[in-house]
């Protein structure tokens, strides 16, 4: 028999367990200092739903991230069909999504599906044959940010869901991208982009195609080419000239990476461990510590990306031996309010100049 806890009791009455744990302080005081969490008996359970149901509570999503529970309880309270991994809620302006990429290779789901580098959630629409249509539950999540509707994610190893959170879709809302259906047919799959609201996307699993690590490794480098691009299936939707741009940024990589090798100073390759996925940056320059993010433009909205995503992989890349700096690659100079603000923050510049490459250091 399941025992009872405040998060089965708030998702039985529709209420926040801080309600439920308010009832049971007023009972029963504190936990004992041993105790990791509430774990009721029958007498117990029995007059907490007694109080509970006596008092008028509105309304409210009972689950806190981390908690696991039947899935049968979640749809009991909140309606939505038991099948399927997408569903949606009868009673509120919820959408629920059960992720079981070992479950889902049946029908070629776990390819994309899986927590990015990024943060974000990939995940694969219904359809187990045949191309994949924005109906039912993948039109409610095509339009759910445009309804106000919350997406919470759950991973889902039958009975049970864990929940990781609440999240919306991103930009772009989804991509397109060809899988195996259950008949083995190759099928065009949408795999939606879902991003956190309030969630730990470390309960979700990464995407198995990623390799597990327990520390940063360090590899070879090897410069990137216009070959390297990759388009979405339906490339009609990538904005004019993308393709040419990110050509340019990656022969700037390639150009400052052969400069660097010329200095005596090779770049190298680093994969670094977050959060059950892997980040990456352009390059690590291991002889003097450069942790390398490389914008496409000196524009002043890639500057400011780079300075986050620069300054994350330094924070992650802490089990490196010897110190790291964080550098930003650009291909022309940065404005001047952002080049001081760089220096501020300890972060090396590298700007194209003409055949070279001028580095101002913080």
């Amino acid at each position: 028999m399941e025992p009872t806890t405040p998060e089965t009791l708030a998702l039985e009455f529709g209420v926040s367990q801080n309600d439920v744990r308010d009832v049971l302080h007023l009972l029963y005081g504190t936990p004992s200092d041993d105790a990791t969490r509430w774990v009721l008996d029958d007498a117990q359970a029995g007059e907490i739903r007694s109080r509970l149901a006596a008092k008028a509570f509105s309304f409210q999503w009972a689950l806190e991230i981390g908690d696991r529970v039947r899935r049968r309880a979640i749809h009991d309270q909140y309606g939505g069909g038991l099948q399927g991994g997408i569903s949606t809620s009868s009673k509120t302006k919820d959408i629920f999504i059960f992720t079981d990429p070992a479950r889902g290779a049946r029908y070629g789901y776990d390819i994309y599906e899986g927590l990015q580098p990024d943060g974000s959630f990939a995940y694969t629409g219904e359809g187990r044959t045949g191309d994949q249509t924005f109906t039912r539950g993948n039109r409610a999540l095509l339009e759910a940010a445009d309804e106000g509707r919350t997406i919470r994610v759950f991973n889902a190893v039958s009975p049970y869901a864990t929940y990781a959170g609440a999240f919306t879709t991103g930009d772009p809302v989804c991509s397109f991208n060809e899988i195996p259906g259950e008949d083995g047919v190759l099928r065009r799959a949408i795999v939606f982009n879902l991003v956190p609201l309030d969630a730990n996307p470390a309960i979700l699993a990464p995407n198995r195609g990623q390799l597990r690590m327990l520390k940063p490794q360090i590899g070879r480098w090897y410069p990137p080419d216009s070959s390297d691009v990759a388009l979405v299936a339906d490339s009609t939707q990538r904005p004019p000239g993308d393709r040419v741009v990110s050509r340019i940024e990656f022969q700037l990589q390639a150009d400052f990476g052969h400069w660097l090798e010329g200095r005596g100073t090779p770049p190298s390759r680093l994969r670094l461990p977050v959060a059950g996925t892997i980040i990456e940056p352009d390059m690590f320059v291991e002889a003097e510590g450069w942790i390398v993010e490389a914008k496409k433009s000196s524009g002043r909205d890639y500057v400011r990306m780079a300075i986050g995503q620069v300054l994350d992989y330094v924070n992650n890349a802490r089990e490196l031996d010897g110190a790291t700096t964080p550098m930003i690659l650009l291909p022309g100079r940065a404005e001047s309010d952002l080049s001081r603000l760089c220096g501020d923050l300890g972060i090396v510049l590298a700007a194209r100049d003409g055949e070279s490459f001028e580095l101002l250091h913080p």
